[in-house]
């Protein structure tokens, strides 16, 4: 999530991430706000926060901008926050249904929620396969043949 600045605060990077791409400020800095929860912290310098805050905050910026594709490196972000992992997850799910979710993950479980197709980036060579399984079945035997 290019673009946030450490020193600046979320909500001063919202507003300005908001004005980039022609969005309400209003509307993105509530939005972040409430998926986040990270209630005081939210007006502290993204230098403070630690890894998780920090993913979170960046993720929850992530949706609250209308893509036609996103590209999520890993899946979700390693949270350990259960209320925010399931409001992601029920609004990226959402997302599926009316645009292209990239997501590039060793997780199977990570994929297996998300994704109805996969591809297999070996030796430099992308194999796409039309269902997960065929293309586990690959990933698995390379990594463990």
């Amino acid at each position: 999530m290019g673009g946030v600045v450490s020193r600046h605060s979320a909500v001063e990077n919202s507003r300005y991430i908001a004005r980039l791409y022609g969005l309400d400020p209003d509307y993105v800095e509530a939005f972040c706000r409430w998926l986040c929860g990270l209630g005081e912290y939210f007006d502290q310098p993204l230098g403070t926060y630690s890894s998780g805050m920090k993913a979170r905050f960046t993720f929850a910026l992530m949706l609250a901008l209308d893509f036609d594709i996103y590209l999520i490196d890993e899946g979700m972000p390693g949270s350990t926050d259960v209320e925010f992992n399931k409001k992601a997850g029920d609004i990226l799910r959402e997302r599926l249904r009316t645009t292209t979710v990239i997501i590039v993950s060793h997780q199977a479980q990570t994929l297996e929620k998300f994704a109805r197709s996969a591809a297999v980036l070996m030796g430099g060579k992308l194999y796409m396969f039309d269902t997960l399984e065929e293309a586990k079945q690959l990933y698995d035997y390379e990594t463990q043949g």
